[in-house]
């Protein structure tokens, strides 16, 4: 009974905490606690920049495809 008190009560606390700082975003809060506008600046994704990481997703698909088939080969059957 005691852990169900002290589970609750750090959930509720946890909760709390979640409710009081507000959305979660990756900008940078300020002293009063609202976003600065000034910090942070928005760009557009370039053409190299979407292809470098289209690469890299092909990539890892393709090491993900090879380890399987590696998986697959070894089971002992």
């Amino acid at each position: 009974m005691k852990k169900f008190t002290l589970a609750l009560t750090a959930l509720t606390a946890l909760g709390g905490i979640a409710f009081v700082t507000g959305s979660a975003s990756a900008a940078p809060m300020s002293v009063n606690g609202l976003q600065s506008e000034s910090g942070v600046t928005q760009v557009r994704m370039m053409q190299g920049d979407r292809m470098m990481m289209k690469k890299r997703m092909m990539r890892k698909q393709m090491m993900k495809r090879r380890m399987m088939k590696k998986r697959m080969m070894n089971r002992g059957m």
